[in-house]
């Protein structure tokens, strides 16, 4: 007998509040994948949150492995990071105007990251994305993008085709509103197909202005680069004469001090940061070589501007964040964790002959429910979805909350113990159990 989509737990308070969000939000949110379409049942409508645990609206406790998608690194309202939020915020929320703050962020960025010679702080990773994008087409004055199937770079018009994160969790191949002589300016190449990428600039040559690419995939789920796919990249776009940009909105600070970038040496043109920078505030930026970045307005004439961008409440966030990464051992005892974590999944796999491949890269992390190793999306939408679906119904009602999709990343933050790891690992064993008998 199929599972239920309602849950085994009832959350009368949660339904409650979702059942009025439905009235004055979209769909109950304020982004898709939030909803549990993909899933079942309505979601969980959080109260608070504190280190690795959330709390719903009905009392009920959950260990987190969503950190807000990824953004907290260090789990929730870490003293630090609030102090520093608490301290600006008597000093004023938003001027408009520029502040010493943006001065000391950025600098660290760019001690981090030194591809990053010039930063432009923005409110999201769809506007850093957007921006890199322009920037690109500007610097080399041609108007085609390479992006990769399942890669997800925001919701900005040129991004919105074969993409991940909420648009594969939804089935949407391709977004309606986007102009068709718009979409025809993006070409879609699969994740660490160097070949397929080579075709494109033979068959567009001296049109392509950059390419954009997640280093580590983790929106059609975690799918790391084959070596040498980035090396052979930064290759391909030299020799061609177009751009590379690193999407490193989810990578950035997440696998090392810096960028993905850093783990596997290839130095792109552009990068795009977001979350963790932001230390769970709205921020995001892009940087690069400073003769690109010194383009933008008001050095140059690429526009883009922003009222919230450099927000002082996201800037001191994310210098109190990037601080604490950068204390020795920091990401040798996350890895440590992540590692532990991803190895007894993985161990409960095989136990338990399940058809699924564990994926980690440092604290990134991803139970693909498919027999077959993931490399491309190809491979990840062969996933069973409807396996997945009760995996993630059985896991919430142990009280793990993992993202409501497939194809989104499981985070590892500082703030899970081994006692969590523990915990995690035996609700992974009993709702694999429980997701083989309702398949």
């Amino acid at each position: 007998m199929s599972a239920p989509k309602q849950f085994m737990k009832q959350r009368p308070r949660s339904e409650e509040i979702f059942r009025r969000a439905t009235e004055v939000l979209v769909g109950g949110v304020n982004s898709p994948v939030r909803a549990f379409r993909a899933v079942g049942g309505d979601p969980i409508v959080v109260d608070r949150a504190a280190g690795a645990r959330l709390w719903d609206a009905d009392g009920n406790e959950y260990i987190d492995y969503v950190c807000s998608w990824g953004a907290l690194i260090l789990g929730h309202a870490h003293p630090k990071v609030v102090e520093a939020i608490a301290a600006q915020a008597r000093r004023g929320t938003s001027y408009g105007m520029p502040t010493e703050l943006e001065v000391e962020l950025a600098a660290r960025i760019r001690a981090a990251i030194p591809s990053c010679e010039k930063v432009r702080f923005v409110s999201s990773g769809t506007e850093a994305t957007m921006s890199a994008v322009r920037l690109a087409r500007a610097a080399t004055n041609r108007d085609l993008i390479i992006k990769f199937e399942g890669c997800y770079h925001g919701h900005s018009d040129s991004f919105l085709s074969e993409a991940g994160s909420g648009l594969a969790t939804l089935g949407i191949a391709a977004c309606p509103g986007v102009p068709q002589a718009l979409a025809a300016l993006t070409l879609n190449a699969p994740y660490n197909n160097i070949a397929a990428v080579q075709k494109l600039f033979d068959q567009h040559r001296d049109k392509i202005a950059a390419v954009i690419v997640e280093p580590i995939a983790a929106n059609m789920g975690v799918v790391p680069p084959v070596p040498p796919f980035l090396q052979n990249l930064r290759e391909l776009t030299t020799r061609h004469a177009a751009l590379l940009i690193f999407d490193e909105v989810i990578t950035g600070f997440r696998v090392c001090y810096g960028g993905a970038q850093n783990s596997f040496g290839v130095a792109p043109d552009l990068t795009t940061l977001g979350k963790i920078i932001g230390g769970g505030l709205p921020v995001a930026a892009y940087g690069g070589r400073r003769d690109l970045m010194d383009r933008v307005a008001p050095l140059g004439p690429v526009y883009q501007a922003g009222t919230l961008s450099g927000n002082p409440l996201a800037m001191s966030a994310g210098i109190a964040t990037l601080d604490l990464l950068a204390a020795p051992g920091f990401y040798e005892l996350l890895d440590a964790r992540a590692k532990r974590l991803g190895d007894g999944i993985a161990a409960m796999a095989r136990e338990t002959g399940a058809p699924a491949t564990a994926v980690r890269v440092g604290s990134l992390l991803t139970l693909f429910f498919s027999g077959e190793p993931v490399r491309n999306y190809a491979g990840a939408k062969k996933c069973d979805t409807k396996r997945f679906a009760a995996f993630f119904r059985a896991m919430l009602d142990r009280g793990v909350f993992l993202a409501p999709s497939q194809f989104e990343a499981l985070f590892v933050s500082a703030a899970h113990s081994d006692a969590d790891i523990d915990r995690t690992i035996a609700a992974f064993r009993e709702s694999q159990a429980s997701a083989t008998q309702s398949s």
